[in-house]
């Protein structure tokens, strides 16, 4: 039996870096926003060069396994040079791959992955097999014994899988973490709804969060300077729209601003751990299952507080190195580091702050 299943996508990433990349700032009265840029119709050299295994089932599934858990993978792939370089990555890590799906006709997931002298990156995706999972496809004796389903973002149709495997898993009493993913997100909030109602746990970025509760945060004015607050009022708007059940813990990450939880009664605010950072792909899964792990690991006794920090610690180690799961920690050496710096915990406001 696995303790923790992990469903999402798999995808043989190559990095690129340029040192000709331009990073243009476009900004409108009420929000700005980052391009990565080159100059069209030139032929620029490559500064660094590197192909890693990754995408959100990948990356969790090495993450929760890692931490020490008995972790099974579900994940769709080719049958092609792409997946043979993900199952020999996965040879080298204990995980559980009986539950992967494999189809001679699709093509393994493919990206590529341009990174910004600031860390930072754009990524051009393939969905391939990824985008493709099917209900009658999926090990739900799996999910029905495991402790914990956690789901990272689906691509296109295999989203229509995530109604099915959420009741399951809470009619089987498995406790659900949700990273909500853009493409179930555009399918609008009516759709998201029926899935947030039963996971345990949502995690998602200020940018999905916006987009899933159609909430914008409002810039400051020169009468009302929202910045000055712990957690902005839309935020807090966000956070109600949704929690919808009232066992509910609600994440929303806002990159190296730090991350927000809600359980109800508290908001939290936890900054970001502060360290060198190569390349941010990978942090916000390793962030999101740290969290998840946290909170179902008994000497975090579901403290939110302690679950947040440990979560920021992991994930500071990942964008520390170059590949999404090389910098992973385990919980005895992010109960070092929590141990060794004291002063960096969350700060928490009550609702009726």
């Amino acid at each position: 039996m696995c303790e923790i299943v992990t469903i999402g996508s798999a995808t043989m990433d190559v990095f690129v870096e340029c040192d000709g990349a331009n990073i243009v700032s476009v900004r409108k009265k009420d929000h700005s926003t980052d391009f990565m840029s080159y100059p069209y119709g030139a032929k620029l050299e490559i500064s660094d060069f590197d192909t890693q295994v990754g995408g959100g089932g990948v990356n969790t599934a090495v993450n929760f396994s890692n931490l020490g858990f008995d972790t099974c993978a579900i994940f769709k792939v080719g049958d092609d040079i792409y997946s043979k370089g993900l199952f020999e990555f996965f040879r080298h890590k204990k995980v559980n791959l009986d539950s992967v799906i494999q189809d001679k006709k699709d093509t393994t997931g493919f990206s590529i992955i341009l990174t910004s002298f600031e860390g930072d990156r754009t990524v051009l995706a393939h969905r391939g097999a990824n985008a493709h999972i099917k209900k009658s496809e999926i090990n739900f004796e799996a999910i029905k014994q495991a402790l914990l389903l956690y789901i990272a973002p689906l691509n296109g149709d295999s989203n229509k899988v995530l109604d099915d495997i959420v009741k399951y898993a809470k009619e089987n009493d498995t406790y659900v973490c949700f990273n909500a993913g853009s493409t179930g997100i555009k399918k609008g909030f009516g759709y998201l709804k029926k899935i947030l109602a039963l996971a345990d746990i949502v995690v998602m970025n200020k940018e999905e969060a916006s987009m899933a509760t159609d909430i914008k945060l409002r810039s400051d004015t020169k009468d009302e300077k929202f910045s000055q607050e712990l957690i902005h009022p839309d935020l807090k708007k966000m956070f109600h729209k949704l929690k919808i059940s009232d066992y509910q813990v609600i994440v929303i990450t806002d990159g190296k601003h730090g991350a927000y939880a809600y359980d109800g009664k508290k908001y939290y605010y936890c900054p970001t751990f502060e360290g060198p950072v190569a390349s941010t792909l990978g942090a916000g899964d390793a962030f999101a299952s740290t969290f998840c792990a946290a909170m179902s690991e008994k000497q975090f006794n579901l403290d939110i507080s302690k679950s947040l920090v440990a979560a920021s610690i992991n994930s500071g180690a990942v964008v520390s190195e170059f590949s999404a799961t090389q910098g992973l920690l385990d919980f005895d050496k992010i109960i070092e580091i929590m141990d060794k710096n004291p002063q960096y915990r969350t700060i928490t406001e009550k609702e009726d702050d």
